[in-house]
């Protein structure tokens, strides 16, 4: 696809981040990973045993030589909450990366984003590669930025909803303005959400339950790893216009007429 996907000098290749949850099982987890050609999947730290060994550990189930783990802060309510979870992260064994959350409201999932912004700048000062999970604001997505943060991650749509980019338009903006990868992380469904994402130019899309959730997580991860190839091919070969009316796609210079004809 042209260039590979740079975030804090890591080079990859495959543009699709996947997560490790909600699968019916390690297997199924496994060879959906295989078939989206991930080369990032993220690791809830609070909700993964990490005294578990054998097959009974989610962890040896994933092929780290050619899966780069990154883990995240998921049930996290608070700034403190957060900066602990990922220092946690580390001493356990993970790098100095961390998918930063900072949940807001119970309900709906939506990110704390004041909370956000102080744990990514405590964390930044500390050295960690911080991707924090945000709302579809323009704003607060260069705040952000702002604070060291090495990518920003927007929703589509609440988590887990699969009800696919509910505004296309803050997203294009953040695309615009941001100097780090965006990378579109919650909502999408299916294969035509990611595409569209990539079409808008997101360099990135990351998703957990619409790929373990599907009636075939293996058919489903195949399916996402081709939609964002095609919506990154799609992005940039460049779409044409949208236009009101018609436009023959053929040349109406010297057509053949038939007698009597206009």
């Amino acid at each position: 696809m042209r260039e590979p996907l740079i975030i804090a000098g890591r080079r990859f290749e495959s543009r699709l981040i996947v997560g490790t949850g909600k699968y019916p099982s390690h297997a199924v987890m496994q060879a959906a990973h295989v078939a989206s050609g991930a080369e990032m999947v993220t690791v809830a730290v609070r909700r993964v045993d990490l005294r578990a060994t054998g097959s009974e550990s989610l962890l040896s189930w994933i092929d780290t030589s050619q899966i780069f783990l990154l883990p995240n802060t998921a049930g996290c309510y608070t700034a403190d909450e957060a900066v602990r979870t990922a220092r946690l992260a580390k001493e356990a064994g993970f790098s100095n990366w961390i998918k930063l959350e900072v949940i807001g409201d119970e309900r709906t999932l939506f990110p704390d984003n004041e909370a956000l912004l102080d744990a990514t700048r405590r964390l930044v000062k500390e050295g960690f590669v911080v991707l924090p999970y945000t709302n579809d604001d323009p704003v607060a997505c260069r705040k952000l930025e702002e604070a060291g943060a090495a990518a920003v991650m927007p929703l589509g749509a609440p988590i887990g909803s699969g009800l696919g980019l509910q505004n296309p338009n803050n997203l294009w903006i953040i695309k615009e303005q941001a100097r780090v990868p965006v990378i579109v992380d919650a909502g999408v469904g299916t294969a035509s959400d990611a595409a569209v994402a990539m079409e808008l130019g997101a360099d990135a899309v990351l998703m957990n339950t619409a790929i373990a959730g599907a009636a075939d997580p293996v058919m489903m991860a195949t399916a996402m790893r081709l939609a964002v190839e095609a919506g990154r091919l799609a992005h940039l070969a460049g779409r044409i216009g949208r236009k009101r009316y018609a436009s023959a796609s053929s040349p109406v210079e010297g057509l053949i007429t038939a007698p009597g004809s206009r």
